[in-house]
């Protein structure tokens, strides 16, 4: 009902009820999802005129609509903006100077010859975490190549351990954007978000290594010195040797790891040192590790590690170049996040999402669910991760305390969804399979495809039962959905065949 007030100048009181606010968030959804997928419309726009559609269905006065949107915009990438651009600059610095490649051999070395794929997946684990997943895998690479031509390992089974293990942090871990804006959005503390992801990251990945191995051996990869491939395990004899690589010009151990792990050791020790008791007074130790702890001075300070521990060899314009060309990457990354905070906004103003808490709460769906489902949804409609990550927490957002979940378990919830449900709308399907060197469609998907699928069942399953045992609201049901999943991807391995007995003694 619309009711017009007052003489001159007019205002409007919108009323509407519930099922006309309900209505107002579907219509707001449909039209996102039929932008994204059928018009020219950028996500970006998409979701500023999302909002604008459930403020008004919301019954929002005008005013009260733009200043949501606005306040939401600025209020979102006030707390992440210098994180993702540190995030960004960091990364650069650890593509110029070698530093990548440094650990993934450290990681090589420790886990001893025959388990190079393990490395690469743990070494993912950690590069992607201030590393955007797609420029990581591009990087890594040449040493992935080098391992297989010296090992006879599949190209496919190496890399997409690799690249699985690059996704799952760049989901999980910040300070890349995903992870940074869910916790923003959902007022998730970032040092107990990186502890939680990494539970859940490490696992995933694991879950996932039977079935890449298996890949390696059914789609046998080893790159040739010519150029070509080698596809059959009885013509490989040893392409090149992995000393040729002067180790020398890699930066150190130290250094190389030392600006990662910097940032999250500041994070942690003042998200456990915790708030001063009532009436105690701070020491300057105090306020110093609380400066030094908040993300986007930890961040920082990595930052300058990596600038002048791992580039101070470089000349000074070609490092520059190079985080500038990254610098100039991030830019429709902090205009989704910022849109995210201003659709968060309009929600909460509007009251939509405490209307859609009381009716989903209603319908007895597991909680938990709810923001796992929006994100994989939202995955497979448009491809992105961190997109679909933020919107699922920005929809999510106003419901949690009605839903009665813990926000960090709705985080990472939303974080897992967004890794499954990868293909043909998803740049990193086609970067991963592009160096892969399988060009088949039908092989492209079953190799990355059902890996990512794994991994996500993998994380739903730890996420659902974390949430029961440690946060909220969780039953037993919340398990069942990825039980069923991992079920039925087991059951279709099976019926694809055993791999031919020479490949995988080959690969052993």
């Amino acid at each position: 009902m619309l009711v017009l007030i007052g003489t001159s100048p007019p205002h409007y009181i919108m009323e509407f009820d519930m099922e006309t606010t309900i209505i107002g968030v579907v219509v707001g959804m449909l039209a996102l999802l039929g932008m994204v997928l059928k018009t020219r419309i950028h996500i970006f726009l998409a979701m500023v005129i999302t909002a604008v559609i459930i403020g008004l269905f919301g019954g929002m006065d005008p005013n009260a609509l733009t200043n949501a949107l606005t306040s939401g915009f600025g209020g979102t990438l006030s707390s992440i903006g210098l994180i993702i651009g540190f995030g960004v600059m960091m990364g650069a610095c650890f593509e110029v100077s070698g530093a990548a490649k440094r650990m993934a051999r450290t990681f090589i070395k420790i886990f001893g010859k025959g388990r190079e794929d393990l490395a690469l997946g743990f070494t993912g684990i950690l590069v992607s975490i201030p590393v955007f997943c797609d420029s990581a895998y591009v990087l890594l690479q040449s040493l992935v190549r080098a391992i297989s031509a010296n090992t006879g390992k599949s190209m496919v089974g190496l890399g997409s351990a690799l690249a699985i293990g690059l996704l799952i942090t760049h989901a999980l871990v910040p300070p890349t954007p995903g992870p940074v804006g869910v916790a923003a959005l959902l007022g998730v503390d970032l040092g107990a978000y990186m502890v939680w992801g990494l539970i859940v990251a490490i696992p995933m990945m694991l879950g996932t290594m039977y079935y890449t191995r298996r890949m390696g051996e059914k789609y046998y990869r080893v790159p040739a010195q010519d150029g070509s491939w080698i596809t059959e395990p009885k013509m490989f004899a040893g392409v090149k040797d992995m000393t040729a690589e002067d180790e020398s010009k890699l930066p150190s151990n130290f250094l190389s790891f030392a600006p990662i792990l910097l940032p999250i050791i500041l994070i942690l020790a003042k998200t456990l040192v915790g708030p001063l008791p009532e009436g105690e007074t701070a020491s300057l130790a105090y306020n110093a590790l609380q400066l030094a702890g908040h993300p986007v001075i930890a961040v920082g300070i990595g930052m300058l590690v990596a600038l002048y521990g791992l580039t101070r060899h470089i000349p000074r314009q070609e490092i520059i170049a190079s985080m500038e060309h990254g610098v100039s990457a991030t830019g429709i990354i902090l205009l989704v996040t910022g849109a995210g905070g201003a659709m968060g906004a309009v929600l909460r103003a509007s009251g939509a999402g405490d209307t859609i808490a009381e009716g989903i709460a209603a319908t007895g769906l597991p909680p938990i669910l709810i923001p796992l489902v929006i994100s994989s949804l939202l995955r497979l409609a448009q491809g992105s991760a961190t997109v679909a990550m933020i919107t699922a927490a920005t929809i999510t957002a106003p419901m949690v305390p009605g839903l009665g979940l813990d926000p960090v378990f709705v985080a990472l919830a939303c974080a897992v969804g967004a890794i499954g449900f990868s293909h043909f709308n998803d740049s990193y399907f086609h970067v991963v399979n592009r160096t892969l060197g399988v060009d088949d469609t039908a092989a492209q998907m079953e190799i990355w495809c059902v890996t990512a699928m794994i991994a996500w069942g993998v994380g739903a399953l730890m996420v659902t039962a974390l949430n029961l045992v440690f946060g909220s609201a969780g039953t037993l049901f919340d398990l069942v959905l990825p039980l069923i999943t991992l079920a039925i991807i087991v059951m279709w391995s099976k019926k694809q065949g055993k791999v031919a007995p020479q490949l995988a003694q080959a690969n052993s």
